[in-house]
């Protein structure tokens, strides 16, 4: 047999107004955003362009001078992790200049004030 008995034993359902769930729509249109911002591409990209260029500006910094005649005279390694840190820094400096825009909720006659009042 049911634990409940009669239909007055049940627990109610909780009752939601429309007013809670706008509130919990706008956290999440908040925390969608704020997680777009977090892993927008040239964030990614930026970052891992300066990590690795910082690594291959080092390895060109300590080449010996068999590795670079083996380059014809050229310090591949240094010029390389010279360009991979400016274009990290070039997708780094875009994202600070052009964030992610925003999201903004839309707005319907239901959500606005009654003018009807004054």
């Amino acid at each position: 047999m049911s634990e409940f008995s009669s239909p007055s034993d049940r627990p109610e359902p909780h009752a939601y107004s429309e007013q809670d769930v706008q509130r919990e729509v706008s956290e999440l249109q908040k925390q969608s955003a704020t997680a777009a911002r977090i892993f927008d591409l040239r964030r990614i990209i930026g970052g891992l362009f300066v990590l690795y260029g910082v690594i291959v500006t080092i390895a060109g910094i300590t080449d010996d001078q068999a590795a670079i005649d083996k380059a014809q005279g050229v310090n591949i390694n240094l010029w390389t992790g010279i360009g991979m840190l400016l274009l990290g820094i070039f997708f780094l400096v875009w994202l600070k200049l052009r964030p992610t825009p925003p999201t903004v909720p839309e707005v319907t006659a239901e959500d606005l004030p009654d003018q009807s009042a004054e």
